[in-house]
């Protein structure tokens, strides 16, 4: 016979020993030592965090002759009975499985039967969202007038998906998911158990990917044995986690914040050069950059992560605004390598997009470097620190800055019309909203803060002009390019006429028409 799998062999035999939900194991201890036991029970929350097991140590609480202080003996008949899954008045269904009417109302039937030796006859259904509307109705009946020896346990990872009526009849649990520090310990006593030897990083690493959930730690941590035996190094488990780009995380994330084009390219380059995972690498560096926001908002306790940590966040974070970390955090998030190749040019707009946009009016301007040669580089790096100045004084834009920056707007807008197509995949009634403006309209000008998009077809403009699409449109812009645009429909004959009309923007074209000059052709 096989081994034990270890969340089955370290599975908590007390309510004291379910790690993490103290509030619903102290709440149910004194239900059962005061003899006050409901009659159905609905324990949510997400998977490994303690559901089930919970609702088989309820079972042998209530059914226990020798309980003490709402705790099972776990020596009687039926404690070991039920601690072996060979209980006949204790029943657990599979709703997954088991989802049909039938199967519910076989059970009806077989709850009204008293129980062959416990005091209560106790069912277990997890995962009861799975069960069919009809099943449901079935087992409504059943928790509105329950037979006296009988108790419900109801058990989902989906509460939204229970309907309303079996919530309001039973008494409902949140289970959370479990802190690292509580991952951590429980994996540490069960090293000592078993004699492993493996360094705390590496259990912080392992239940760090568990996510909260207790049983996938311990099946990780299973895997590990399996392949390396009893004495595991930090560097194996990175390897096997695919995690060994954890710096690189804070490296990537920093020349975000900092908007370092050129150190952040270089980093996402070493990713690809080393076959990293690039879809893990992008949840591990938006949930550092969500820990960034967090620490900005003062939030620092809703974070699981070591003081070291804290502390480094905390300082990294004082360089951003909450505007800009919210604007990096979406732009990160919204990836999607399905489609992809395994690609770096996705993680590389991202950091573009982010990077290059304008700064907002709350960011502070940290260094200027004084312009000494005017090569093109000095001169580029002028004008950037005159946009941050401008933000910074809005006031100041009428007398400081020169026209022409102004007019540059629209240039930009055309450079990275395409990325703003492609954000609109999936978005309207129909996720097609990207059709309407793709290859059916330019940019044409800007006024003020309003867009002017030429369409070639009143079918497209009036699609766009409809005030819900309208709405997607103006807030993607925003999204985007970081400013609040309004648009402006108009109908062109044709490309040729938008591209004449776009070039008239430029500030050198528009100085040589007012000095005379004339467009003989144009190339499109």
């Amino acid at each position: 016979m096989g081994s034990e799998v270890f969340y089955r062999k370290w599975r908590p035999q007390t309510l004291s020993e379910v790690l993490g939900q103290e509030p619903i194991t102290q709440t149910l201890r004194h239900a059962v030592e005061g003899g006050k036991i409901a009659h159905a029970y609905l324990f949510c929350g997400p998977r490994g965090t303690g559901k089930t097991s919970t609702a088989r140590i309820l079972a042998k609480a209530v059914n226990c002759p020798n309980q003490s202080g709402g705790e099972p003996c776990n020596a009687c008949d039926i404690c070991c009975s039920i601690t072996e899954g060979r209980a006949l008045d204790v029943i657990e269904i599979d709703a997954a499985s088991n989802r049909g009417i039938d199967e519910i109302r076989s059970l009806r039937e077989k709850a009204n039967y008293a129980p062959s030796l416990a005091r209560y006859k106790v069912y277990i259904i997890d995962e009861v969202h799975m069960l069919t509307e009809a099943a449901c109705n079935a087992l409504l009946k059943t928790l509105e007038e329950p037979p006296g020896h009988v108790i419900f346990v109801l058990a989902t990872t989906e509460a939204h998906k229970v309907i309303a009526t079996i919530v309001s009849r039973c008494q409902r649990f949140n289970f959370h998911r479990l802190r690292q520090s509580e991952i951590i310990d429980k994996l540490k006593l069960i090293c000592e158990r078993e004699e492993i030897h493996i360094k705390p990083g590496a259990l912080g690493l392992i239940a760090r990917a568990a996510t909260g959930s207790l049983r996938d730690a311990e099946n990780i941590l299973q895997q590990m044995i399996a392949y390396y035996g009893n004495q595991i190094e930090l560097d194996q488990v990175q390897a096997e986690l695919g995690i060994s780009w954890d710096s690189r995380v804070r490296q990537l994330a920093r020349c975000v914040v900092n908007r370092d084009v050129a150190a952040g390219l270089k980093v996402i380059n070493s990713l690809n050069s080393d076959g990293v995972d690039l879809r893990q690498f992008n949840v591990g560096l938006v949930e550092y950059l969500r820990g960034l926001l967090l620490s900005k908002s003062r939030c620092e306790e809703a974070l699981d992560v070591t003081s070291e940590d804290l502390a480094e966040m905390g300082s990294l974070a004082t360089d951003a605004t909450l505007d800009y970390l919210l604007k990096v955090i979406k732009s990160f998030s919204s990836i999607d390598f399905r489609s992809d190749d395994y690609s770096a040019l996705p993680l590389e707009l991202a950091l573009l997009g982010c990077a290059l946009s304008p700064p907002t009016g709350q960011e502070q301007l940290t260094t200027t470097k004084p312009v000494e040669a005017a090569d093109d580089t000095e001169i580029t790096e002028s004008l950037e620190e005159a946009e941050v100045s401008v933000a910074l004084d809005p006031d100041r834009v009428e007398t400081e800055v020169p026209s022409e920056e102004i007019s540059q707007d629209i240039d930009c807008l055309r450079s990275r019309w395409r990325e703003f197509i492609e954000s609109l995949r999936g978005e309207g009634s129909s996720g097609n909203l990207d059709a309407f403006l793709r290859s059916a309209c330019d940019p044409v000008a800007l006024e003020d803060d309003t867009l002017v998009l030429g369409f070639y077809y009143s079918f497209h403009k009036e699609k766009i002009e409809d005030a819900k699409y309208r709405h997607l449109v103006e807030k993607k812009l925003q999204e985007i390019f970081g400013r609040p645009y309004k648009i402006r429909c108009i109908l062109v004959d044709s490309k040729r006429e938008v591209s004449s009309q776009a070039r008239t923007q430029n500030p050198v074209i528009k100085a040589a028409l007012e000095m005379g000059a004339r467009i003989s052709e144009e190339e499109l």
